[in-house]
This record gives structure tokens, C-alpha cells and sequence, in this order.
């Protein structure tokens, strides 16, 4: 049995793999995304690999392979959940043949996220079971048992690994790799396959019966753990990350509360919980994000009528949300038990450290098209629409050209309300190239059908560069390198009907504002797309440099906010190793001042 050190989502992944799975779609979303790179990676061609266009259609792909006796794997971040909420309702009605795990990763924070919403809480919606992975370690193996239990009660399970265990690294014991299993392939029964308001209702029922069932089981699993040290009466319980971060905490103080950890928060593993409580006169507990032990064991206490106190988030005994720390545990606990801890404190005089706030790369293009989309409605009524990407970032100072953001796909829709209730507004609606194909074409066939009067900016810099520069449809790339077919944004666009399209390279500027300019003098449906590579894929060189025209406008400064243009006495100044030589700079410098640097020399 090889040892290995993994990432968590590479340890989640190879556990997929070893699982014998057939096929794994996803959609990419930090911090799950490296779950589906490594099957791909781990895989060795054995295992079907697909970036989806968005977490409902890789959801659906997956249970139609499923319907055929495969084993599949399902990947996304909590948000993406969301959007596959859909299929997911209703498969938790009809069940699965071959073992699904839908490997969904939650983000305390938020790091990289619209929200913090906590998917054991989905589980319980959705009736499913969810595994709640406190390790690298815990996350190869909980894989594994997902798909057994999967296929024991014939449902998709959750697998629900937070940021500190899909990014964190450890040592894997890994079990001998199996292959792909066979699928049987489909066995036509509608009255099983075909969802019918009588067959819901019926697999409701089952449902109802199957879960204490589980949760019966859940209380023997091998990752829900009791340590109970005699006569304690004070408990701590902890779900995910929190386990190892009560462990550490623990570690070396004269305590000896007993601790129950939950590796399976839905359906609740009640025995044991009972077997936990039984003597205790207060419990404290832990968990990211909501409170979801907490309740569980407040329920039981109040159905057993037990006399134990139980302390958490709901009471403030602990922060209500964010992640957690070994710090903030110390805290909790220290309180809690009676602990003195020497938890560092910041001195007084430490200085202040200087605000980093996240910004464009230098060189980016999208800061070109903002920029250019900024000239060109100068001295007009108009709103920005904005949505999920690293373009979000077009909304800090001195761009501003992000008014709204609320979800992916979002800012299409967003500009068509506006435009009906301002209709004198120039409504403007930025979108990416990956997000266009994952949720921007509903919106576009929306405002074409409903005659609303919005302009299209589609920000496609052929990649999805806010999570690691995932292939999309539109770079005709699969996630294994091979050939998929490239789909032409602009091609889309025309074929649902909207009368304008144009394409310009933001970089070149007056042909941008240009191009901006003439479709806001013009009315109904219209897009532009402004296409150049993202810098990570394409490096423009050589950099730039500042001669001895500048004049000290600093409009370069106030205008652009590159982070490779700085100010250096009243003047200003760019950094040769930020620089990758977009030329924006260049072409707005009143004096000429700014060159490439062969040039200058």
C-alpha cells in the first residue's frame, strides 16, 4: 500500500479512482476545482472526464451514466450546488443504480465565494447523506466509502470537503488501485427511471423510512468517533476541520472532555450521539459554517429529555461565521474548560499593515475593456452590470465599472429589469467567455425574445482564468487535452437573434470605444465581444518604460490602476518585472511619454 502526499482534492480524487469510477463531471469553482484536474491526471484514460457547461448538466450527465450501473463522480464548490439543485431534488426521488458522489466543496470565509452557505444543510433539504471529510486522509477514504454506501441504499451521496481540506497536504496511506467496473448498461423500467407525481410520492415514503435507517448505520461508521474519558461531564463535538483543529488544541493540556466527532452530519448518527451525551452536563460545539450538530443534538436532548446544556453558535459561544483557526478554538475552549492558553497577542506598536485589496493583473485585458466601455459612455445615463469572475475586480477604483454582481449569468438578466423600470439608461451587461457558456445564453434568449434594450459585453479572454484556466467550449479543449469542439461565442449570439455582434481586441483602443460607441447609439439587443488572451495564457513583450516627456499627469495612474504603474517623486514609474507590455498605458499618455523599452533605447 504506496504512502503519498496529496492535496485534499487530489487525495478525493484518487479516491474516486480507486473506487473503480467511470465517469466524472464537474464544473470548475475554487476550491473543488482540482478534484476533476486529478481524476483526469489519476485516471490514466480509464475514466470518462468532462468539464461540463455548468453544474446541471454535469449532474444530469452523471446520472444518466449512473442509470446505466457506472460509477460517477460529480464536482463543484458550494455556489455550484445551487445550480444543479434542480436535478439533484428530484434524483434524490429516483435514486441511483451505479454509486454517485457529488463531491460539493464549501468555502468558510468566504475565500473565493458569493456566499458561506453550508452543504450538510442542502443535504438535509435534499434528504441525502453527506460525509463531512476533517483530512486529506479522510477525504481518500470517505470517497471510497461514499461509493459503497451509494450504492447500498441506491442514492447519490455528498461529499463535503471545506477549503482547509481540499488545499491543505498530508500523507495518504493509498489502497491498491481498482479499475473502472463494467457498467451492466440500462435496463429500460419507467416505472423507476420516469418521475411521476404518484412514483414522488412513494419514494418519498421510502425515503422517510430509508433515512433513520442510515443514520442507524452512520452510528458504527468508522470515522464517527467516541472518546469518552470517565466521569466527564463536559463534551465537545466537532464536525470536519474542526475535529483537527480541537485536536491540536487539546493536545498537551491536562483536559479530558469527552469528544465525539461527526464525519456524518445527515441522517444523524443518533445512537452514538446518545452514547455522547449520556452523563454530560454541557457540550461545546464546533463546526464550519452552521449550526448543524448543534441543532441535531439540541433535538435529541429535547426528544430524550436529557439535562445536558449545549453551547455553540446559537448561544455565541462561538463565532457565528468564517472559518475557523486552532486560535479561535483556543478561545472557545479555553473558556469552555477552564484552559489557559498563551495565545499570542499583536504588540501596540506593531504598525499597520497596508490595504492589499485584490485587482486586475497587470496587462489584463479586461482592465482594456472596461476602460474602453468607460470612454465610450462618458456624459451618458448608464449602469454597469456586472458578474461572476475575476472581471468582478473591474469594480475597484479608478475603473468603478461594476455596479451590480449577484450570481453567475446574473448581469444579463439584471441589465433587462433595470432597462424596464429606467428605460432612458444605457444598460450595459459584462460577462466571460466561460460564464457565457455556463449560464449567459438563457439570459440572451431572454432579452432577444422579450425585446429588451441591453448591450452585451462578453469579456473573452479564452480561458476560465478565475480558477485555474479551465478549458471551455469556447476553447474547443477537453480536460484531458484532447479535441472537443470549439463553439463560436459570436456564432451563438447571432443564431438566437440578436442583429449586433462585433469583435475587437479591447488592446487596440479607439477601435474598442469605437465599437461601444456605435452600439450605444443603437437600440434593442446588441453585443460587442472583446477578445484577447488572458496574460497567463499569451505574455505581450517587451515592457514598457516611462522617457523624460513624462509630464506628471499621472493620468496613467488615476485612469488605469495597473498595479505595474506606480508613482515615484510626482512622476510616473513602471515596473519592468509587472509589466508584460498590454500597451493601454501607452496609447492614453497625453505627452507620449510611455514606450517599449527597445524603443526608447
Amino acid at each position: 500500500m504506496p504512502k503519498l502526499f496529496l492535496m485534499g482534492n487530489e487525495a478525493a480524487a484518487l479516491g474516486a479512482v480507486h473506487a473503480g469510477v467511470n465517469l466524472a463531471a464537474g464544473y470548475p469553482g475554487t476550491p473543488s476545482t482540482e478534484i476533476l484536474e486529478s481524476v483526469a491526471k489519476f485516471g490514466g484514460g480509464s475514466v470518462y472526464v468532462e468539464w461540463s457547461v455548468n453544474e446541471k448538466a454535469a449532474l444530469e450527465v452523471a446520472a444518466g451514466a449512473s442509470y446505466c450501473g457506472a460509477r460517477t463522480l460529480v464536482t463543484m464548490k458550494q455556489v455550484g450546488l445551487n445550480v444543479a439543485s434542480d436535478p439533484l431534488m428530484s434524483l434524490a426521488y429516483i435514486g441511483v443504480k451505479g454509486g454517485m458522489v457529488i463531491a460539493v466543496a464549501d468555502d468558510p470565509g468566504p475565500i473565493s465565494s458569493q456566499t458561506e452557505q453550508d452543504t450538510r444543510l442542502f443535504a438535509r433539504f435534499a434528504k441525502l447523506p453527506v460525509f463531512d471529510p476533517s483530512s486529506p486522509e479522510e477525504a481518500y477514504e470517505m470517497m471510497l466509502d461514499a461509493f459503497e454506501y451509494s450504492e447500498k441504499y441506491a442514492t447519490p451521496v455528498l461529499l463535503r470537503p471545506t477549503t482547509r481540506v481540499c488545499h491543505g497536504c498530508a500523507s495518504v496511506w493509498a489502497r491498491e488501485g481498482g479499475l473502472a467496473k463494467k457498467p451492466e448498461g440500462f435496463a429500460r423500467d419507467p416505472a423507476r427511471w420516469v418521475i411521476f407525481p404518484r412514483t414522488a410520492y412513494m419514494n418519498h415514503l421510502k425515503i422517510e423510512r430509508r433515512n433513520p435507517e442510515i443514520g442507524e448505520d452512520f452510528s458504527s461508521y468508522r470515522f464517527n468517533r467516541l472518546e469518552k474519558g470517565k466521569g466527564a461531564k463536559k463534551g465537545i463535538a466537532c464536525s470536519g476541520i474542526s475535529r483537527a483543529y480541537a485536536a491540536e488544541a487539546l493536545e498537551g493540556t491536562a483536559a479530558e472532555p469527552a469528544v465525539l466527532s461527526v464525519a456524518t452530519p445527515h441522517p444523524f448518527p443518533e445512537r452514538l450521539a446518545l452514547e455522547f451525551l449520556e452523563g454530560l452536563e454541557e457540550v461545546l460545539v464546533l463546526e464550519e459554517l452552521d449550526p448543524v450538530v448543534e441543532r441535531e443534538l439540541i433535538c435529541l436532548c429535547g426528544k430524550r429529555r436529557l439535562d445536558v446544556r449545549v453551547r455553540g453558535k446559537l448561544d455565541g459561544s462561538v463565532q457565528s461565521a468564517g472559518e475557523y483557526s486552532v486560535e479561535s478554538v483556543k478561545r472557545a475552549l479555553g473558556e469552555f474548560l477552564g484552559l489557559n492558553y498563551d495565545i499570542p497577542k499583536e504588540p501596540d506598536n506593531m504598525p499597520q499593515l497596508p490595504a492589499r485589496p485584490p485587482v486586475l493583473c497587470a496587462g489584463c485585458p479586461h482592465r482594456a475593456s472596461f476602460y474602453a466601455v468607460k470612454l465610450a459612455a462618458k456624459g451618458k445615463k448608464a449602469v454597469f452590470s456586472g458578474d461572476i469572475g475575476c472581471y468582478t475586480l473591474g469594480n475597484a477604483r479608478p475603473l468603478e465599472m461594476v455596479d451590480t454582481c449577484l450570481c453567475m449569468g446574473a448581469g444579463l438578466t439584471i441589465a433587462q429589469g433595470m432597462h424596464r423600470i429606467e428605460p432612458d439608461a444605457l444598460n450595459f451587461a459584462f460577462i466571460g467567455d466561460s460564464t457565457f457558456f455556463a449560464s449567459g445564453i438563457t439570459g440572451v434568449v431572454n432579452a432577444v425574445y422579450n425585446r429588451a434594450d441591453i448591450i452585451i459585453i462578453v469579456l473573452d479572454n479564452s480561458t476560465t482564468a478565475m480558477t485555474g484556466h479551465q478549458p471551455h467550449p469556447g476553447t474547443g479543449l477537453k480536460p484531458t487535452g484532447e479535441a472537443g469542439t470549439k463553439i463560436s461565442i459570436e456564432r451563438v449570439l447571432e443564431a438566437v437573434g440578436v442583429p449586433f455582434v462585433r469583435t475587437v481586441n479591447p488592446l487596440e483602443l479607439e477601435e474598442a470605444v469605437s465599437a461601444v460607441r456605435e452600439a450605444a447609439e443603437m437600440s434593442g439587443v446588441r453585443a460587442v465581444v472583446f477578445r484577447s488572451p488572458c496574460i497567463a495564457l499569451s505574455k505581450p513583450s517587451p515592457a514598457y518604460w516611462i522617457t523624460d516627456k513624462c509630464i506628471g499627469c499621472l493620468k496613467c495612474v488615476r485612469e488605469l490602476g495597473c498595479p505595474a504603474i506606480a508613482v515615484e517623486n510626482g512622476r510616473a514609474a513602471i515596473e519592468k518585472t509587472l509589466c508584460f507590455g498590454c500597451s493601454l498605458c501607452a496609447r492614453i499618455c497625453p505627452a507620449g511619454a510611455i514606450v517599449r523599452e527597445r524603443e526608447g533605447k
